[in-house]
């Protein structure tokens, strides 16, 4: 008898060893199929421009790396301009997104007021509204406003998200509702409630919102291409077509491919800082009692 329980359970752990090796293989597999793209980018932009060009079939490694696309990148274009443009629009966006999200989603969870359901129902319904739409309005409010080639004009429609006010809000219903009651008996007022109480405890998910915000304010692509055509306020992802176009011509892949490494490199950096804080934040926001 002992021997057959012995038997089943080394029966049993083989199984295990051999689903979780499985499992590992699976795992490998995408990993490499995800980050390949990552390792290819960086490869061919430490590729010299003629040996990338005498490839006939394209090498998985180089012998002879070289920096000079790097440095190709930041004199072709003003990219360093670029950047900062990218890193003001960025902080300003965020922030004000910030001020106006956290206490929307306050209110919306806790402040009791007539027909609060139901504006917060028709602000989900916005939502439904494509995005070419919105596009078409506020290119035409920026425009009527005379604030096109304006930090103002790349900024204020972006302030704002139903998305992030809404997973937030969520966040802060999961708080029980006695800790409000009790500290409104104390006399608090419900700035300091929300400063004091509701966001420290909600920190992750307040953490995951700013760095999504961030990772779409530098990705911004069409708006920042609509309302600017004037240099000095391109973004980085305006600044990759400008290289393109006016910068080292469209056949010089390495170049491009190391502007793309160097515009790529502070979201990378920032994911695997705060890797935790997302998926923590996104997992409370999206499960509520």
């Amino acid at each position: 008898m002992n021997k057959d329980i012995v038997r089943l359970e080394a029966r049993q752990s083989r199984r295990r060893a051999a689903s979780k090796a499985v499992t590992y293989i699976i795992l490998t597999l995408w990993a490499i199929i995800v980050l390949f793209p990552f390792y290819w980018m960086i490869l061919t932009s430490v590729k010299n421009y003629a040996s990338y060009n005498s490839e006939h079939i394209p090498k998985l490694f180089t012998l002879s790396p070289t920096l000079e696309n790097y440095s190709s990148a930041f004199t072709a274009v003003p990219l360093g301009k670029y950047f900062l443009n990218t890193v003001i629009f960025t902080v300003l966006t965020t922030g004000l997104m910030l001020l106006v999200t956290v206490p929307a989603a306050f209110a919306f969870s806790r402040l009791n007021f007539r027909g609060r359901d139901a504006v917060f129902t028709l602000f989900l319904a916005l939502m439904m509204i494509p995005y070419e739409l919105v596009v078409i309005t506020n290119y035409t409010t920026v425009t009527d406003l005379g604030l096109r080639n304006t930090f103002t004009g790349l900024i204020l429609p972006s302030v704002t998200s139903v998305f992030y006010i809404y997973l937030l809000k969520e966040n802060f219903s999961q708080i029980p509702d006695e800790l409000y009651y009790a500290a409104k008996v104390d006399g608090t007022r419900d700035f300091k409630y929300l400063t004091r109480v509701m966001i420290p405890m909600c920190r992750p998910t307040i953490v995951t919102i700013t760095i999504l915000k961030v990772i779409e304010c530098w990705n911004s692509y069409v708006w920042p291409r609509l309302v600017t055509d004037d240099p000095n306020y391109y973004l980085v992802s305006n600044g990759i077509q400008e290289i393109r176009e006016n910068g080292f011509g469209r056949e010089n892949i390495p170049a491009m491919m190391a502007a793309v490494v160097v515009i790529s490199a502070p979201l990378i950096v920032l994911f695997l800082i705060f890797r935790k804080k997302i998926m923590e934040g996104v997992a409370r926001g999206g499960t509520k009692g």
